[in-house]
């Protein structure tokens, strides 16, 4: 397996639940979760990047990695990307992204998703699961991912994609269709490619920002989960839900 980091991108800031990084969760941070899931995978090093000082002070307090970032990155992204700047990493060094709310990500997820790039020809890499209900398919807060016949998606969205003019094929669009899970690998190579490109139209419009990295030409691999990852945090109930799994109750 190549070599790879782990950077976990972390704002204070958040609409549905502010502080977030920080809640608590069975007596910890839920971002000390987070890095504790990273630390449990094959990562040479784990890094949290921030611009929040409270974050930066706590994560520092549970003996993490921790590097201040710029305050004014409009997504995780560009704030890893900037950390790769202030390590020197070279163009080939593998990055995976794992997002802040993600205390349950299991590190098998992780390895699993930084291996892809052990195919020299890909450059980005992440993961999903097939659809569990139409509900999901349906489900703006589900991003769906459509994949070509090697594994390489051909667009993500929060739409039910592909659409089902008939009602006979409808089974037919929601397993054609997979739930994309928040997780990437890149290389340094094409993580600061993405940074230096203008955003495209279709990442404004679904508020997802790998779109950008299709929109430039960039292919993404795609891989079905070992497992499926539990749900992240966004919401009051997921953070209960998430500490009644923690707290095995």
């Amino acid at each position: 397996m190549s070599e790879f980091v782990v950077v976990i991108p972390a704002r204070y800031a958040s609409e549905r639940l502010p502080g977030k990084p920080l809640r608590e969760i069975a007596g910890k941070p839920m971002l000390q979760h987070v890095n504790e899931r990273a630390k449990e995978s094959n990562a040479r090093e784990v890094f949290i990047a921030t611009d929040d000082q409270k974050i930066f002070d706590a994560a520092e307090g549970f003996g993490a990695s921790v590097r201040m970032t710029d305050s004014q990155h409009r997504s995780g992204t560009e704030r890893i990307a900037e950390i790769s700047e202030q390590m020197n990493w070279p163009d080939e060094q593998v990055i995976v992204n794992l997002q802040g709310d993600e205390p349950l990500m299991p590190a098998e997820l992780i390895n699993q998703c930084a291996a892809l790039l052990d195919d020299s020809s890909v450059q980005m890499a992440t993961l999903a699961s097939p659809l569990a209900s139409r509900a999901d398919f349906e489900n703006p807060n589900v991003v769906k991912v459509v994949c070509d016949l090697d594994g390489n998606a051909i667009y993500f969205s929060r739409a039910p994609i592909p659409y089902s003019r008939r009602e006979m094929t409808d089974a037919l669009a929601v397993q054609s269709a997979m739930h994309h899970h928040g997780i990437y690998a890149y290389r340094c190579a094409a993580l600061r490619k993405i940074v230096a490109a203008e955003r495209s139209d279709p990442e404004a419009c679904e508020q997802l920002e790998q779109l950008r990295a299709l929109s430039i030409g960039l292919k993404i691999r795609v891989a079905r989960a070992l497992s499926r990852p539990p749900a992240g945090v966004d919401t009051e109930a997921d953070l209960a839900q998430v500490e009644r799994l923690l707290s095995g109750q």
